[in-house]
């Protein structure tokens, strides 16, 4: 069997930090095959540089996925284009810079496998409908291809119709965005893996991944404030393991994964 790490938005250094010193250990514990894990705010809480991308490629990560802010570091439109294994939401327009799509071949044989992003609607920046960009999208890819699609979204009802929708069409459904891992991890009817929220990697005492005192002196205050990544701390990292089968493609198993380091 194919067994897939997905880990949950890295947020900042003390995400990268966490990512380095447990993903060896995780890969040995679970037998892991290839790792993905949604980007988008490693560089300083906000975005994705270059720098950033080849530290976390470099740690062991073969895929990053992306979401609203994938932008939010304008530098990245400067290499994007280059990093065929760094995704933004397929729902953007279509001369958007980047790739929504990664297709290559895992197993013996050899087997096509790709993952997708997109991004949910609800309470979120305006981008095209996500279903009928899964249907564009799933018609481009072979017919025979293990599919994994990451949905950054906000809301819950999405997500789990998102699950719904791509049920028996691709592997697994993997919510991110909310940085907070929700409790529903299974296998819908068809064979699809399914959960709402995988989480963060990144500072436990934290709010989202933020420094505690200035979340909550701008929600009793109202006034704005700067939004900084711990560095000290115990760092959480949260992820999920999949066992899929790549013949059939389908999900087997879907493991939620919580570890804690300092």
């Amino acid at each position: 069997m194919f067994r897939v790490l997905f880990l949950g938005d890295i947020v900042g250094g003390k995400g990268r930090d966490t990512v380095a010193q447990l993903l060896p250990r995780l890969r040995k514990d679970y037998a892991v095959n290839y790792v993905i894990a949604n980007g988008e705010n490693a560089a300083g809480g906000n975005g994705l540089t270059r720098s950033v991308a080849d530290e976390l490629f470099a740690l062991g990560v073969d895929v990053l996925t992306s979401g609203n802010h994938i932008w939010d570091k304008r530098e990245i439109l400067d290499f994007i284009d280059d990093y065929p294994r760094i995704l933004r939401p397929g729902n953007y327009p279509p001369d958007t810079p980047g790739n929504c799509v990664f297709l290559t071949e895992v197993g013996s044989p050899p087997r096509p496998f790709a993952v997708v992003n997109l991004s949910g609607r609800a309470f979120m920046p305006p981008v095209d409908c996500p279903f009928r960009t899964l249907d564009s999208l799933l018609g481009q890819l072979p017919s025979e291809a293990v599919i994994l699609l990451d949905f950054h979204a906000e809301a819950t009802s999405e997500k789990v119709a998102m699950g719904y929708f791509a049920d028996g069409r691709v592997a697994a459904v993997l919510g991110t965005h909310t940085h907070i891992p929700t409790a529903d991890e299974r296998i819908l009817p068809g064979g699809t893996g399914y959960i709402t929220d995988v989480g963060m990697c990144g500072p436990r005492d934290s709010v989202l991944g933020v420094e505690t005192a200035a979340v909550i002196h701008k929600f009793t205050t109202g006034l704005p404030v700067r939004f900084n990544v711990p560095d000290s701390g115990d760092g959480l990292l949260c992820g999920v393991v999949l066992e899929i089968d790549l013949e059939n493609r389908r999900c087997l198993s879907i493991e939620r994964v919580e570890r804690i380091t300092s």
